[in-house]
């Protein structure tokens, strides 16, 4: 089975092209915010995604439009590459510490979008990136993506450590989820939408 999925999001705000590949582990991204670039570099890294974006957008504005735009296809990209669901675990969880900041992130990729975010930013900023935009980003990829995702804080500390921990832990439970273990449908339904 191949899980892949290539495509362009493109609007009057931003221009972003994706390619992922589920069983990989190559990445390449560019989204010209140099703190997003290495959350999604950590993301493709501990979550073992071929994973190549390119984004261009409206940054002298703000980040707010490609960060945004940029979960909503990379949600995309996930939801479609997994295909049919048939196999995978559908769920997963992690927890990752990164040095004083603890996050947990636990995903049920079960077709039934929702979001619940408990990340604090003792900051606003790290560097020009706005810490904010950390809960857009993740609002976009669980609703197009169609998936369950609680993200948890369990300790505070320094605003990158915490964010750092959360695209970790985020990375490894939706690798764990869209494992694949069996040929098994895990709904009592018979789909998952």
């Amino acid at each position: 089975m191949v899980r892949q999925f290539k495509g362009s999001r493109n609007t009057k705000e931003t221009q972003i092209d994706i390619k992922l590949d589920l069983d990989s582990n190559e990445y390449s991204i560019n989204t010209g915010i140099g703190f997003f670039d290495h959350m999604l570099e950590l993301f493709a890294h501990h979550g073992s995604f071929g994973l190549e974006l390119k984004a261009a957008g409206d940054t002298h504005i703000d980040f707010h439009h490609t960060v945004e735009d940029t979960g909503i296809l990379l949600g995309q990209a996930f939801y479609n590459a997994a295909g049919d669901k048939k196999g995978i675990k559908r769920y997963g969880f992690f927890k990752v510490p990164m040095d004083e900041a603890l996050v947990e992130c636990v995903i049920d990729f079960g077709g039934r979008p929702y979001f619940s975010y408990g990340l604090e930013f003792i900051s606003q900023k790290c560097g020009d990136f706005d810490m904010e935009l950390i809960e857009e980003f993740f609002r976009a990829f669980a609703s197009n993506a169609k998936i369950n995702l609680h993200i948890i804080m369990h300790k505070n500390g320094n605003s990158h450590h915490v964010s750092e921990a959360a695209f970790k832990s985020f990375a490894r439970a939706l690798k764990e989820a869209l494992t694949v273990e069996n040929d098994r449908l895990m709904s009592t339904k018979g789909i998952i939408e």
